[in-house]
């Protein structure tokens, strides 16, 4: 993993898979500095190289769904240092929640590899007959539970939500990521795209407000389709080819058998998942 830029007048607190987190240097200022890297992971691995701007377009399209969204978020005013203009949040220090809140509109992935086995997906009873990528009957509220730092998240029920974070709490983070998806969803098909699931990730300010949190809807956190292919496509790939690094995916499991360091991923892939990041920040915000 590269290592997180210097950056005067603030302090670095953390770095994840993509994004790295700064305090700033004065005690009295409570923001954070959300920096987003091009780095770029699959199978739990960070890969060589990163993607091209990846972390400036990420960003970019963070900024613009947090201006679509009427709901409160993390972001705040200040200055953010030149260099890190392009990819960085200025962001309200928050109680970050344990719950990844997913939802899920259409069928896909890991829901409908249990769908094929169960006729469920995260334990939801669902119609028989559903094909991979159709729509579901309605949005599915999914959560998983964030695990500390080197192991997986895990999906839970709503539950066992509400004994992590209160009935009332819980309520609210299933409602509130419902309503946003259904939201950014009509947003993304007057463009064109379907967005197939995402996930929120949510905090409470010193008030007790909930706020969304880290990125959002961007090409890293959910799964967008071109609306005109899912309709007409025959195929499973060719109804669900995604604006994100699914080429990188498929990819490394044509190219790897999991074991031992992944492979330098080679130019061609990476400029192709640059450039698909790139067209649905062209689609929606055009």
């Amino acid at each position: 993993m590269s290592t997180p830029v210097s950056i005067p007048g603030w302090r670095h607190l953390y770095s994840g898979k993509v994004r790295d987190l700064y305090a700033s240097s004065d005690a009295a200022d409570t923001r954070i500095l959300v920096v987003a890297s091009d780095r770029v992971s699959a199978f739990d691995f960070v890969l060589e190289p990163g993607i091209p701007n990846k972390g400036a377009l990420l960003t970019q399209l963070s900024r613009w769904w947090f201006e679509q969204l009427d709901f409160p978020n993390h972001l705040v005013e200040g200055e953010i240092p030149a260099s890190v203009a392009d990819r960085a949040m200025l962001a309200q220090s928050l109680e970050m929640l344990p719950i990844e809140c997913v939802v899920r509109g259409y069928i896909t992935g890991t829901g409908w590899a249990e769908y094929q086995e169960h006729g469920t997906v995260c334990g939801i009873e669902l119609p028989a007959g559903l094909q991979n990528g159709d729509r579901l009957p309605e949005p599915l509220f999914t959560p998983a539970y964030k695990a500390p730092m080197g192991e997986h998240d895990e999906n839970i029920t709503f539950e066992r939500v509400v004994e992590l974070v209160g009935a009332e709490r819980a309520a609210d983070l299933r409602d509130t990521s419902l309503a946003i998806y259904a939201r950014a969803s009509a947003i993304a098909e007057q463009r064109g795209v379907i967005l197939a699931d995402t996930k929120f990730e949510f905090g409470t300010d010193a008030d007790g407000t909930l706020r969304l949190a880290d990125e959002v809807l961007t090409s890293d956190s959910s799964r967008y389709w071109d609306a005109a292919a899912w309709q007409s496509g025959m195929t499973p790939a060719e109804r669900m080819a995604s604006f994100d690094k699914q080429i990188v995916r498929d990819w490394l499991a044509a190219n790897w058998d999991k074991q031992g360091e992944p492979p330098v991923l080679p130019d061609e892939i990476v400029q192709r998942t640059a450039d698909r990041y790139r067209e649905l920040i062209e689609r929606l915000t055009a």
